[in-house]
């Protein structure tokens, strides 16, 4: 878990506070403006309430132009960026004709594969002429080609289990799954940082929901220990079925999974694994299958295996992988198989043709060069940023890299200065982190150069002593050179 300095904490709280006061004070001047106004609403009620509806207008919409940009290119290492303008204080934003060219280091494309590429473009273009570009049916009906039985194959061959499903949106699968597989008298205990995703699956399930800290096996065990021990509220009968559900990759701390000790505890206790593997699966383990490759897992002791096809690939959807059974039941009674279309042809052949370029199966080494290219530029990437004083968070071989940033004036400027210096950078704030952890999430890919790299490194290193960022001490600049001529050796 992150601990923030207590100053940091000070000056961040303090922030927000005026950030907040200035706007009570800004709508309440409105309400005196607007008491002899037209009440325009006509006996409805307001649709947006509240505190929510406060921060996207008083807050949100001040730093609206870091976020949601128009790129104009395929998301690869280098991208275009559509310049805007705002003529109301940022209220509404309007594109130019202007483009930027600028270091792509907010794309999930982790191996290369969203950027034109010489073994899976020419398939998928003839994949498009045959089946065009959508099915334009659910899966159950007319929806299913021998391009989405070949991918599930594929898969699941890729995973190491039985059989797949895929899905055609990546979010979905999360969300609409897991009301499948568990319901009411049942017990899910989730990671406290778990994906929006599998937190709004939870909750649509009916089971009870229990949380556990973040990555801390010993604590998943005292709450199922607790909860074996207390059963259903009320009757206290015993679960119907517990399900542990964990990410592989978290994708706003960067931090690997500790799967072999939950996976134990998991054992231990006769509970289900449920493993996202969204930023994981073609991204990690020598060969891309993910996180169970990489730390050693046997995917036998995994029961339920999920990832998306929106990283590693270059395409969209997601899968589950499991037994056979558990994926004809899927089949025959999840919504997201029944009732939505199925997965895009060229999409599914996309994913197909990237998984036989990392499986070396197109005849060339590429595949396992872009596997040894993301590792290697993950960690040289961290080693640096380390090394400026920059508080990074994740772990070693994760190719994504948060840089805190806590307080909420650094978020706008950090990403105006690097773009200003055609870097593109994503920054998160909340809700989609704790109010005081905001953050600037670098995400790198296998299509990234050393010489790229090192810009970004330079960008980024000056950006940072602009707006102050740089939380530790920095190595000396003799010992950072000499490090990164070793590595780049």
């Amino acid at each position: 878990m992150i601990t923030i300095p207590y100053l940091t904490a000070l000056t961040t709280y303090f922030s927000y506070g005026l950030l907040f006061a200035f706007g009570q004070i800004r709508d309440l001047f409105r309400k005196i403006l607007d008491w002899w106004s037209a009440d325009n609403l006509q006996g409805y009620a307001p649709i947006c309430l509240g505190l929510e509806d406060f921060y996207i207008r008083r807050l949100y919409l001040r730093i609206q132009d870091c976020f949601g940009r128009p790129i104009a290119s395929a998301p690869d290492a280098w991208i275009d960026v559509v310049e805007r303008y705002s003529n109301d204080n940022n209220k509404t934003l309007k594109r130019t004709t202007n483009i930027n060219r600028c270091l792509n280091l907010g794309s999930y494309n982790y191996l290369g594969f969203a950027a034109s590429d010489e073994y899976c473009t020419p398939r998928v273009f003839r994949s498009l002429e045959t089946f065009s570009a959508s099915t334009c049916s659910t899966c159950v009906d007319g929806g299913t080609t021998v391009l989405h039985n070949e991918l599930e194959e594929c898969v699941a061959k890729f995973v190491g289990k039985p059989a797949a499903v895929v899905f055609g949106m990546g979010y979905v699968t999360n969300s609409a799954i897991l009301p499948v597989l568990i319901g009411k008298g049942g017990l899910i205990i989730s990671d406290s940082l778990n994906h929006n995703s599998i937190v709004n699956g939870a909750r649509g399930s009916g089971a009870t929901i229990r949380v556990f800290l973040h990555n801390t096996p010993s604590h998943l065990e005292e709450v199922l220990r607790e909860q074996i021990a207390e059963g259903q509220p009320r009757t206290h009968r015993p679960w119907k079925k517990i399900i542990v559900v964990v990410e592989g990759i978290y994708s706003m701390e960067g931090e690997l999974c500790k799967l072999p000790e939950i996976i134990a505890v998991c054992k231990k206790y006769k509970a289900y694994t449920y493993l996202d593997e969204a930023h994981s699966i073609g991204a990690v383990g020598k060969t891309g299958r993910g996180v169970c490759e990489l730390l050693g897992v046997d995917t036998a002791d995994v029961d339920i295996m999920m990832g998306t096809f929106t990283k590693s690939f270059g395409s969209c959807g997601g899968y589950i992988a499991g037994s056979k059974e558990l994926i004809q039941y899927l089949k025959y009674t999840c919504p997201a198989h029944l009732y939505a279309t199925s997965i895009s042809p060229p999409a599914a052949q996309q994913i197909i043709s990237a998984i036989k370029v990392i499986l070396g199966e197109d005849g060339s080494s590429r595949g396992a060069q872009k596997l040894a290219r993301i590792r290697e530029n993950s960690n040289f990437f961290r080693s640096e940023l380390q090394k400026m004083g920059f508080e990074v968070l994740g772990d070693n071989d994760s190719p994504i890299m948060p840089i805190m940033l806590y307080n909420p004036a650094k978020i706008p400027a950090f990403s105006r200065e690097c773009l200003k210096q055609n870097v593109a950078i994503v920054t998160v704030a909340f809700p989609a982190t704790p109010l005081l952890l905001a953050r600037a999430r670098i995400c790198i890919s296998a299509a990234h150069t050393k010489e790229d790299l090192i810009k970004a490194l330079e960008v980024i290193s000056q950006v940072g002593d602009l707006v102050g960022i740089k939380y530790f001490p920095a190595e000396p600049k003799k010992q950072q050179e000499e490090d990164g001529r070793l590595k780049l050796d």
